[in-house]
């Protein structure tokens, strides 16, 4: 029959049920390193926001969103000002909605393509380099009275080829991401002031009975 002694039990438990006696400061060190951090970030729990919480007036704030919802894009002529009125309004209003207009977003582009390097054998160009010039103005609806207005510009580049159809789609490609800088860019400029606008706004009073 297996048989222990008392004394071999009681050091056993000692090894494994206990923290050696040289061990207890560095826990009690760490659990009050646990608790002082506890209570510092204690104050700093009111300041914490989602990152997209809609709230104020900030840039992804729920009045700006609807004042920008409100804007109503006007036609853009040429493949480009296709693509730069379409980015534009999913960038406005991704929603799909369509609210009342309140304002009226006026975009004109311009547009020139540059080949700054050429084969010396064929003679052709081997890239090309496409700059759009967006001179845009918002205005309130029905007053015409003028937000903002300003330029925004982009530069993209692509490889040319021998491929007639190669050079068609990398023109293409080119032309949709300018148009999608070029309507992040105003999208931005335009949220700025109107943010601004709404800041301004004094809040209304509270009557109290």
């Amino acid at each position: 029959m297996w048989s222990f002694s008392k004394a071999a039990v009681g050091n056993r438990q000692s090894a494994f049920g206990r923290l050696p006696t040289a061990d207890l400061p560095i826990a009690r060190f760490r659990r009050l390193a646990m608790m002082c951090a506890a209570l510092l970030a204690l104050p700093l729990a009111g300041c914490i926001q989602p990152l997209y919480a809609p709230a104020g007036f900030g840039l992804d704030s729920a009045p700006l969103a609807a004042e920008l919802q409100s804007v109503a894009v006007d036609e853009i002529p040429q493949r480009l000002g296709h693509y730069v009125r379409n980015d534009l309004i999913f960038g406005l209003n991704g929603t799909g909605s369509q609210p009342p207009p309140r304002y009226r977003l006026m975009v004109v582009l311009r547009e020139r393509v540059q080949t700054p390097i050429l084969d010396t054998v064929t003679g052709r160009a081997t890239s090309a380099t496409v700059i759009v010039d967006a001179e845009y103005r918002l205005v309130t609806i029905p007053d015409e009275v003028e937000v903002t207005k300003g330029i925004a510009f982009n530069i993209v580049s692509y490889d040319r080829f021998s491929n007639r159809f190669s050079n068609v789609r990398a023109a293409r490609d080119a032309e949709i991401r300018n148009a999608r800088v070029i309507a992040d860019s105003i999208r931005t400029r335009i949220a700025t002031v109107l943010a601004t606008r709404l800041s301004s706004v004094p809040a209304p009073a509270v009557v109290r009975y």
